[in-house]
């Protein structure tokens, strides 16, 4: 039996450009592909937050071990598995925009158009733009996992931030743990973090 997903060029799939100016490593564009796959295969219209998650989680193990113990990373990702057939049905018909960011940067560096038109949700560009800053400010050229991890429960009102929530895992307490281990909130107390 063969699925029919029509094929599509890169840019109307919301592809990022993987050349040396895109800023992430292989193995996160291997993610961002992972998601690109997963979005099309679920028939949603964007990539947003929980499609990379559930990608990253899969991929890199620095992520899989910021999450927590083994029990709690197989509940995590028996969420995102149920995503297709339970309440991520009801993801399909929307728009991932919680209204918690207020701009969004350039869709075009994320191969994709305005909010309405596919390729990337507003939340899950500025995730990966922020993805970017957090491994700019390290000195890093490109951006990691545990990068994207970080950024992706930045908006309370993510996708990706509502399973890791119903999955046990505390988003605050998740990217407070990652950023102790990169030293991002180094010097800047603990109500920066």
């Amino acid at each position: 039996m063969q699925h029919r997903i029509a094929r599509q060029s890169a840019h109307g799939q919301g592809g990022l450009p993987v050349d040396d100016g895109a800023g992430l490593s292989a193995e996160l564009a291997a993610v961002v592909a992972g998601a690109r796959r997963r979005a099309l295969r679920d028939g949603d219209r964007q990539i947003d937050t929980a499609h990379l998650l559930h990608s990253l989680l899969e991929s890199d193990p620095e992520a899989r071990v910021a999450v927590g113990d083994a029990p709690q990373l197989a509940r995590l990702l028996g969420y995102l598995v149920q995503r297709s057939i339970g309440y991520g049905l009801r993801w399909q018909s929307g728009v991932e925009d919680s209204g918690a960011i207020a701009v969004v940067p350039d869709p075009a560096l994320y191969g994709g158009e305005a909010k309405d038109s596919g390729g990337w949700s507003p939340v899950a560009a500025a995730a990966m733009e922020d993805a970017r800053r957090r491994a700019r400010q390290r000195g890093e050229t490109r951006a990691g996992g545990t990068d994207l991890l970080a950024a992706l429960v930045v908006d309370p009102e993510s996708r990706a931030v509502v399973v890791l929530e119903r999955a046990g895992v505390p988003a605050r307490d998740l990217r407070a743990r990652i950023e102790a281990r990169t030293g991002e909130c180094a010097g800047e107390g603990e109500a920066a973090c």
